[in-house]
């Protein structure tokens, strides 16, 4: 069975994910000519990001006390809504995606891996890592790329 994070992004549209790659790399670039100040700003609160498994964490015991709620208080129909809730919960544990999976990534929720590729680039772009192109390439286009390339690698 493959990392959870991985089935995130193959269950995801392919333009989904291309959206989510193109603004780390957009956001990379307007880094990459920023002080190391800014640039551990930026770190610290990618530290602070919900990544998509966070947000399914909350969201899902969130509905599904809501539906135990209103089914005591309102009704037994609203005991729908924790089996609907659960049974996502669980097809996302086995498949590694569930329909809100969908609206979160369209929303440009991100998965762990795709937070810490903006973290280690930032490092890289900050000079943390030897073995990395901290300083050249010069042209910042190719020295995001170079640097985005080695963390994927």
């Amino acid at each position: 069975m493959s990392d959870t994070r991985d089935r995130v992004r193959e269950h995801t549209a392919q333009e989904v994910n291309a959206s989510i790659d193109d603004a780390m790399r957009d956001r990379l670039f307007r880094y990459s000519t920023c002080s190391d100040q800014e640039i551990t700003a930026r770190i610290e609160a990618l530290d602070r990001e919900w990544d998509i498994e966070r947000y399914l964490e909350v969201l899902a015991p969130t509905f599904a006390l809501t539906g135990v709620l209103m089914g005591l208080l309102r009704g037994r129909k609203w005991l729908l809504l924790p089996g609907v809730v659960l049974s996502f919960l669980v097809q996302h544990a086995v498949h590694g995606w569930c329909p809100p999976l969908a609206a979160l990534r369209r929303m440009g929720v991100r998965t762990r891996r795709e937070i810490d590729e903006e973290r280690y680039a930032l490092k890289a772009l900050r000079g943390d890592f030897s073995g990395l192109p901290p300083d050249a390439p010069r042209n910042r286009i190719t020295r995001v790329d170079a640097i985005l390339d080695a963390i994927r690698s």
